[in-house]
């Protein structure tokens, strides 16, 4: 269960297990710029769990991966929101490897939630 708690101003401090993040907002809408905001934090998500997926899937078939960098970034929000997500593979991949790991990038845990349709149950405690 992630726990949320307000620090100061609209720093928030989200808990899970013995790890926390810090999430606030840029000064121009409000925040301190403390930290990364809540839709860098998603797109740090997509980055982290795209590369984790990789590194684990090329190890369990002997890929020579030496390194993956992911660069994810908002290009447009709303109704049909658009994230581009650059994979850059490091290694002495072929040319298959490397077809069959942008396949995987897409089986990424966190790929496959912010592409469902995802329905966010809400409720008052």
């Amino acid at each position: 269960m992630i726990q949320l708690k307000g620090v100061h101003n609209l720093v928030v401090k989200s808990s899970v297990r013995t790890h926390s993040i810090l999430a606030d907002t840029s000064v121009a809408t409000g925040g301190q710029d403390e930290a990364m905001n809540p839709h860098e934090i998603l797109e740090t998500a997509l980055a982290a769990c795209t590369a984790i997926t990789l590194k684990m899937y090329a190890k369990r078939k002997n890929m020579p991966l030496d390194d993956v960098h992911v660069e994810v970034h908002t290009v447009s929000e709303g109704k049909d929101s658009v994230l581009s997500r650059k994979v850059h593979l490091v290694g002495a991949l072929s040319a298959d490897e490397k077809t069959r790991l942008m396949e995987i990038a897409d089986k990424c845990p966190i790929h496959k939630l912010i592409t469902s349709n995802v329905t966010i149950q809400t409720e008052a405690i």
